[in-house]
């Protein structure tokens, strides 16, 4: 019945980050060294834009490009942010759009969630 003593309590769980090589910053600077695409798990069927990217803290990560068509190559400037994609293992940083070489704007109208793409309401 005295298993924890005072000398000895019961200690608090630590959290695991979901993006550790963000090192507990919100977003980081890299350069592309590689851009390329790859398919998606078992139920899902399309052709994924990632890139693998050196982090300004000499860490290497892969990092998914969002929305609709980008003009990245390697030694691009990007911003990285935390966020997972569930259907590609091992992906779990994403690239934000209209900051540094990554370029805001997408290769069609979006009508919808314009403000994530920092897209105007009038300029579609």
């Amino acid at each position: 019945m005295r298993q924890l003593c005072n000398r000895k309590m019961r200690g608090k769980k630590l959290r695991k980050s979901k993006s550790p090589k963000l090192y507990c910053n919100p977003q980081l600077k890299g350069h592309c060294v590689r851009v390329y695409t790859t398919k998606p798990k078992k139920p899902n069927s399309a052709t994924r834009k990632i890139a693998k990217v050196f982090l300004s803290v000499r860490k290497y990560v892969t990092v998914y490009i969002p929305g609709q068509g980008h003009s990245l190559q390697q030694h691009s400037t990007i911003l990285v942010r935390g966020g997972r994609v569930k259907d590609l293992p091992g992906v779990h940083y994403r690239a934000i759009r209209g900051k540094e070489d990554f370029l805001g704007r997408e290769t069609f109208v979006r009508r919808q969630r314009r403000s994530k793409y920092s897209i105007k309401k009038g300029q579609d």
